[in-house]
């Protein structure tokens, strides 16, 4: 075999289902190669490996992320030399802050012009090694079969997060045996990996952590994105219910916990839910799963939960217990199975108590602080849209975002009740996320509605991923709340710059979406302008068969609330005109010059 029939084969064997990529010379050999497998292989009953061809590689690396986001496999994605690669970098930094598995293949120029500044030449090891989990610079044709295999191995175990593999032209040509076996020795990482799966929780720690959880007057879980990626959703939930505990979730942990249950409190931080925020305030015990306390969470971190007399956290990643708030108990190792034993030593010992009154008082602060708006304004307001949207989609849909006002509406105003239905950009914060991830979403649930809620300036980024939406005949639904402007950086400069829009108002650019939609070839490309159309045109985009797109012109001046301000405590969070709060109206402090965005 070729060298990059050998990439090829190693792909099918990790079970890759779609490619996603753009070519170029240095790794026409490997997409070659996915031609051959695609047109020679299935007749001999391989499954196909579709190439799907972005925009650009960024859109490319997107729309592996929304595929491993979505389902929790690798994402694969396959670029040229030089450029290609480098416009890999952001969604390879996004994938690793945000701990999603994606293996990035980089066509090289040939072993002996590296370093000569050749044509198409960049130094992806450098480049990629500060913002991946992993770079191999495959410069021994013999063992790239391995390293293609080892790559999948880093990827998907542990924390997961990106790889990136380096591979020059003349290895992609080299001729060798194919193995059907072997990894590269990584003893270092292996021996890490097992000591995760061997470290299980002991009797002792149980019983620690069910004498802090009896003592509790007032228990809330916290959970993050790494109750989702780590499969333990299912636990968690279990936890809950058996004990009766109610659960807040971060901005990526959303779908972890049915947010429909009576026990869910939403979305917690910067604009978590009011109801969110006050019960992490009021908790006495806060038993934090796959979780890190951001600086979207706990922005002054001494402030954090100040009445939890206990803080239990439970990690796969050492560094992050006791990185930024002290914990009293932890356990480091695979969540599901620190869940299930918790839970099976709860229930040998008969653990029960009665926190009918917290539950109760979770539910008064969701009754009484609940997220509102100006239901009587004229204008389209975008939480009235995610309402109705909402309504019709019953928190089954995909909802994939981009990054800014408009994904925070999302957040706080769509249930989710199964994980791996939020797609968004959540430490990165990259801006064009949402179109290429909701891409790879829908390739990898061909049956299930996938929702792109994007912002005009954000859509901007990736704008050319509308012609990959129709090229394939895709039937996402793409929906832009049109504020005419970058609305989050606009709430920002409203409120601690006096209002100056420095580069931020776009309401003299002359984009017109419809047209765009329609040149890029959607059927259903519509603008809604009209408050008492809402209803009818929502319905309609909804259930039109096939790649829908809706503008929806939002009032301009919208803001996203509740907000804590940066480097602040949820006692001095602002709620808005429409949501009620229990401390003194005041206005947001603004942030010193040490404080971030």
């Amino acid at each position: 075999m070729s060298g990059a029939e050998i990439i090829v084969q190693v792909l099918a064997d990790e079970g890759v289902e779609t490619v996603f990529g753009y070519s170029g010379g240095a790794i026409l050999p490997t997409y070659d190669a996915i031609f051959v497998h695609n047109r020679d292989g299935v007749k001999d009953g391989a499954k196909p490996m579709p190439l799907v061809v972005p925009a650009n590689e960024q859109g490319a690396g997107f729309m592996a992320a929304g595929y491993a986001r979505a389902t929790g496999k690798v994402g694969v994605c396959v670029v040229t030399s030089g450029p290609g690669a480098t416009n890999t970098v952001t969604p390879v930094r996004d994938c690793m802050a945000d701990s999603v598995p994606i293996v990035v293949i980089c066509g090289q120029v040939p072993t002996s012009a590296i370093g000569s500044d050749a044509f198409q030449e960049a130094p992806v090891a450098s480049i990629m090694g500060s913002v991946a989990k992993h770079i191999f610079l495959v410069t021994d044709a013999a063992k790239l079969e391995a390293t293609v295999r080892t790559a999948f191995e880093i990827a998907r175990t542990g924390r997961p997060g990106p790889v990136v593999i380096d591979i020059p032209k003349d290895v992609q040509n080299w001729r060798g045996a194919f193995q059907g076996t072997g990894r590269l020795p990584v003893p270092g990482y292996r021996h890490r990996m097992n000591r995760l799966l061997r470290s299980t929780l002991s009797d002792a720690q149980c019983a620690e952590f069910f004498s802090m959880l009896g003592e509790a007057k007032r228990p809330l879980i916290y959970a993050g994105g790494g109750a989702i990626q780590s499969g333990a959703s299912p636990a968690l939930r279990e936890l809950a219910l058996e004990f009766n505990i109610p659960v807040v979730t971060t901005l990526m942990g959303l779908g972890a916990f049915d947010t429909t249950h009576p026990l869910a409190m939403r979305m917690l931080g910067m604009h978590g839910a009011a109801f969110a925020n006050y019960a992490v305030d009021d908790c006495d015990f806060l038993i934090t799963l796959g979780a890190r306390f951001d600086d979207r969470v706990a922005g002054n971190p001494p402030k954090f939960a100040p009445n939890a007399k206990r803080i239990a956290q439970i990690d796969i990643d050492a560094s992050e217990v006791n990185k930024v708030k002290p914990v009293h108990w932890h356990h480091v190792g695979t969540l599901p199975e620190a869940l299930r034993t918790l839970l099976a030593y709860g229930r040998r010992g008969s653990f029960k108590r009665d926190w009918s009154e917290w539950v109760a008082h979770c539910d008064q602060l969701r009754s009484t602080h609940a997220m509102n708006y100006d239901r009587d304004s004229t204008l389209i307001q975008p939480y009235h849209v995610i309402e109705e949207i909402n309504r019709l989609t019953k928190g089954e849909a995909i909802i994939a975002t981009g990054v800014g006002q408009h994904q925070m509406w999302a957040a706080q105003y769509f249930d989710f009740r199964q994980p791996r239905l939020w797609l968004t950009s959540g430490s990165m914060g990259t801006m064009g996320f949402g179109l290429p991830a909701a891409i790879g979403a829908q390739l990898a649930n061909p049956d299930k509605l996938v929702i792109d809620v994007d912002g005009d300036a954000s859509i901007r980024m990736n704008l050319g991923e509308l012609e990959t939406v129709t090229t394939y005949d895709l039937p996402v639904k793409i929906v832009v709340l049109n504020n005419c402007g970058d609305g989050m950086v606009k709430q920002w400069q409203k409120l601690f710059f006096k209002g100056r829009l420095s580069a931020s108002d776009k309401s003299l650019h002359k984009k017109d979406f419809i047209k765009a939609a329609q040149a890029d070839g959607f059927q259903y490309a519509v603008r809604l302008d009209r408050k008492e159309d809402i209803q009818r045109v929502v319905r309609e985009f909804i259930e039109f068969k096939g790649p829908a797109f809706l503008e929806v012109m939002i009032d301009p001046d919208a803001g996203v609330y509740p907000m804590v301000g940066p480097g602040q405590a949820y006692n001095e969070m602002i709620t808005g005109q429409y949501i009620v709060s229990r401390n003194s109206p005041s206005e947001i402090r603004p942030p010193d010059a040490s404080e971030m965005f």
